[in-house]
């Protein structure tokens, strides 16, 4: 079947629809979040709509406590699962287009979530209802999984998979094609303070970033007891760095704020770590001890490095590439010191006790002790699996583009699942934009891996 011809009849279906779910502002909301509602009004809405559109469609739909939920085509004993999220990142600032709106130009449509993940989920979807309305007889169950908590700490599939099938097979349309095979373990660094803190202290209160899975753009500090150079100097310093901010005086104290750049905590080489920028400024003026000890393990640890070679935290393999470390929440109070999250990606062979053990050790010479809030091990499955050979062999036919696998930094669904991989939806040579202001997808793509996940989804679970 032209299965992409069927994908661009059915444009204007899949442009609505995603514009749709965009327009619902899925993000986690702790504070609002109720028994009904355990991760927010916002995710929920997002997987009520999807679970909605199945059900009006006659698939099978199921939700799963209002944290996730699935629907479900065809017959069979074995389950080929299409993991998928509808929860997104904060929206942060400096968007030209409105964030929660789905505006197109330029053949894209623009909003939070385009491309991570509800573009690559709408694909999926009209992949489903083109596979169901050919009358294709299947002999596995298509299930699409729809989580609402895959960007802050997959509770969502993990109270799923407690009540409900694990798929034999799967992928995950949130990452890369031609596809990703090994996923970087994801564990999460807590740096605290330990030295003494004075009430003298000059940096009263330093604020950047609300996730560890993004890099900060913007950064804040309170401080006081600073000389009047600082202003003149702060304006050199943004000059140099091509970076903006703003410094105010309230009395004695200076507040100063400082854009970076976000980007995703799996390449945070791409973004500007505002936090980082900020502490370099402020390492010129503060002196008293706690503060200078803060500001200074920023910029030694940081600076220029996002592999984690200051803090022996590196380490490089062949099948998944480097180690990256992203301070993504850093914080400092006058009255309990300084603290620091860090999400570490790191490599499929990594040894990971010997070197956080390491890195105990050269982190207390910096005045901090070190924690591990949450461990996600890596996720390997070899080439030569038919699932991987069968996606490959699809994604081949439709782009003849002969690529290998890819390796990530980014945590997915597929890890979930004994045998699961990433598939798509970002194709070769384009920009990764998930997690950054004006976050979009091409139309045209969307199309082209709609027509891929059909046939996909024939090629894995029809009758041959």
């Amino acid at each position: 079947m032209d299965w992409f011809s069927i994908a661009q009849s059915r444009k204007d279906e899949l442009i609505l629809e995603l514009q749709q779910l965009i327009q619902i502002e899925s993000v986690l909301d702790e504070e609002g979040a109720t028994e009904s509602a355990p991760f927010g009004k916002g995710p929920l809405k997002a997987l009520q709509f999807m679970l909605d559109k199945g059900a009006q469609q006659g698939f099978i739909t199921k939700n799963v406590d209002n944290i996730a939920g699935h629907i479900e085509m065809g017959e069979g004993e074995d389950i080929l699962g299409i993991l998928c999220h509808v929860d997104v990142v904060p929206a942060g600032d400096s968007w030209t287009y409105p964030p929660f709106k789905g505006e197109i130009a330029d053949g894209k449509i623009y909003g939070r979530g385009a491309i991570d993940d509800k573009g690559p989920t709408m694909a999926a979807w009209l992949a489903m209802k083109m596979v169901k309305d050919a009358g294709i007889k299947l002999n596995k169950r298509v299930r699409m999984i729809i989580g609402t908590d895959e960007e802050s700490g997959f509770r969502c599939v993990e109270g799923y998979f407690e009540k409900e099938e694990m798929p034999a097979i799967g992928f995950a349309p949130d990452a890369d094609f031609p596809m990703i095979n090994a996923e970087k373990g994801i564990a999460v660094l807590d740096f605290s303070q330990q030295c003494p803190i004075n009430k003298d202290e000059e940096l009263v209160a330093f604020q950047s970033g609300q996730r560890t899975n993004m890099v900060p753009d913007f950064a804040k500090a309170i401080v006081q007891n600073l000389p009047k150079e600082v202003e003149s100097e702060f304006q050199k310093f943004l000059e140099k760095n091509m970076t903006e901010g703003t410094l105010t005086k309230e009395e004695n104290r200076y507040i100063i704020a400082i854009k970076g750049k976000s980007a995703h905590a799996l390449e945070p080489e791409k973004g500007i770590n505002a936090a980082v920028l900020l502490s370099k400024f402020l390492q010129g003026f503060i002196t008293t001890d706690a503060s200078k000890q803060f500001v200074s393990f920023m910029v030694n640890a940081f600076e220029n490095d996002h592999y984690g070679t200051n803090l022996k935290l590196n380490y490089y393999d062949e099948v998944s590439g480097q180690t990256t470390l992203n301070p993504g929440v850093v914080l400092f109070h006058n009255e309990h010191g300084g603290r620091i999250q860090v999400s570490m990606r790191y490599s499929v062979s990594y040894p990971f006790e010997q070197k956080i053990t390491e890195a105990g050790h050269l982190l207390s010479s910096y005045g901090f002790a070190l924690d591990v809030a949450s461990n996600s091990a890596p996720h390997y499955v070899a080439e030569d699996e038919l699932l991987v050979q069968t996606l490959l062999k699809v994604y081949r036919k439709h782009t003849g583009d002969l690529s290998k696998p890819l390796s990530t930094g980014g945590g997915t669904y597929a890890r979930t699942m004994e045998k699961g991989v990433a598939f798509g939806m970002l194709f070769p040579g384009e920009p990764d934009v998930a997690h950054q202001a004006d976050e979009f997808v091409v139309i045209e793509n969307l199309i082209k891996a709609a027509a891929i996940y059909a046939e996909a989804i024939v090629e894995l679970a029809s009758e041959k």
